[in-house]
């Protein structure tokens, strides 16, 4: 829980008090201008709280997000922690507003009650787990601090072992992986079945992804499937893809073949429980799906640098931001329509993104192209790669929910491979498997595709 160390004597109090006496003697009183003042006074909080944390929030303004029946609302203000899970939301409105009116009107449209701040330049209402905390006159420095320090220390219960599990699990995570590396090298010497599964795999991921792949490597993918299987189970409600994915699939054989003697992975994820749990109900807090992929992908780039920092370094694991995705999309459909007279939707454009990560590129490319043509793009025009296990699987759920949110049924996104892009051009003179036979058609119909832009 954070604590936010400030006095009704403080600078801070004293110079939003003092903007606001600026603007009245200006006549201004409309909520554009006086929301300022206190958006000043919320980013001082915002920093005041953060000292000494790891873990630092963010006040987003005009932050857009879902309402639990999908409705998009847009407060003043939200206070959002690194891993993008919302820890309060506020709301502006100038003396000339009715307040109660105002709160009353926000709750129909479907706005969160968990811990919500309305604020005019003389009165604030703070909500708080559904029931009016505070109510009072801010004019009053004491008045105004008591509003700011609930606000800003309220602790939503779902939140209560959040932050001590995410530093836990970063200290943990690194003695899991090796307690698990070793008990998958004894397996191999004692279980001949898991040992049998275990070659075969590591020679289907040569074939498919690196002839000079370490067996470290595959037993490093293995090990990120058996400590992250429930969490995208658990998280996205999606219990069948890890058999439904034909690359979770196949490494669910090995791991099925690794607890065929003795190794149980429910009893030794036991001691990970609370950390699996405080995801899931952070993960609960979010009712908007894309909002869970952000969540999803921080808790992911999280995991992973605390799982192989090597690997992390080596293979350059950086992701683009939103903001930039945003732009390279828009730039690439002005490119096409200024240069060839086409666009991003026209059929026989195909689209390739050969490192696709977690999928943020393909996930905007779909929510940009016309309703009518998307199913068609969907199911031939669009591919990607990936060659690492986790955002491979992170991707090909972020683009299939995607979808089904545009069109409103499910279906297998077909344009994913888990494949080394750069080997699928080596090996372009002979007969190649990439991994099995249903990866291996991807990558073949892939590689006769006339890609015509590369993201």
């Amino acid at each position: 829980m954070r604590t936010l160390d400030l006095k009704p004597s403080h600078k801070r109090i004293a110079a939003y008090h003092a903007s606001l006496a600026d603007f009245a003697k200006l006549g201004v009183k409309h909520e554009t201008a006086v929301r300022a003042a206190f958006q000043a006074l919320l980013e001082d909080c915002t920093s005041l709280v953060n000292k000494g944390r790891a873990d630092k929030w963010k006040l987003v303004p005009e932050y857009s997000l879902k309402t639990k029946a999908g409705a998009k609302i847009t407060p003043d203000g939200a206070l959002l922690d690194s891993f993008r899970l919302l820890h309060g939301l506020w709301e502006a409105k100038d003396t000339a507003d009715d307040l109660d009116r105002e709160i009353t009107k926000k709750f129909k449209l479907g706005y969160p009650r968990d811990n919500i701040l309305f604020q005019s330049p003389t009165r604030a209402v703070l909500v708080q787990d559904g029931e009016k905390a505070l109510d009072l006159d801010i004019s009053s420095p004491e008045h105004l601090v008591t509003v700011l320090k609930g606000f800003f220390e309220y602790q939503a219960p779902a939140f209560d072992e959040w932050e001590k599990a995410v530093a836990e699990f970063k200290d943990k995570l690194p003695e899991i992986g090796r307690q698990m590396t070793e008990i998958v090298r004894a397996e191999k010497k004692v279980n001949k079945v898991f040992a049998e599964a275990f070659d075969g795999f590591v020679a289907l991921c040569r074939q498919a992804l690196n002839p000079n792949l370490a067996v470290a490597a595959v037993e490093e993918m293995l090990i990120q499937h058996i400590l992250t299987e429930r969490i995208f189970r658990k998280i996205f409600d999606v219990g069948e893809f890890m058999q439904r994915n034909n690359i979770a699939a196949e490494i669910e054989k090995v791991v099925i073949a690794l607890t065929s003697r003795s190794f149980s992975r429910d009893k030794f994820l036991r001691e990970l429980d609370r950390f699996y749990v405080a995801i899931e109900d952070a993960a609960d807090t979010i009712p908007d799906f894309s909002e869970k992929q952000k969540f999803l992908n921080t808790v992911y780039e999280q995991f992973f640098q605390g799982f192989a920092v090597e690997r992390a370094d080596t293979l350059g694991i950086v992701y683009t931001p939103q903001e930039i995705v945003d732009f390279m999309l828009a730039s690439v459909e002005e490119i096409l329509k200024t240069e060839f007279g086409r666009g991003l939707g026209d059929p026989g454009v195909h689209v390739i993104d050969p490192f696709v990560g977690t999928g943020n590129f393909m996930v905007n490319l779909i929510r940009r192209l016309p309703k009518t043509r998307l199913e068609h793009k969907y199911k031939h025009e669009l591919h990607c790669n990936e060659v690492m296990l986790l955002p491979y699987y992170v991707a090909a759920m972020n683009i299939e929910h995607t979808f089904w949110e545009q069109t409103g049924h499910y279906e297998a996104f077909e344009g994913i491979c888990l494949v080394d892009t750069f080997e699928t051009a080596e090996a372009a003179q002979k007969e190649f498997e990439f991994f099995n036979p249903e990866n291996t058609k991807r990558v073949k119909r892939q590689k006769a595709a006339p890609i015509f832009v590369v993201l």
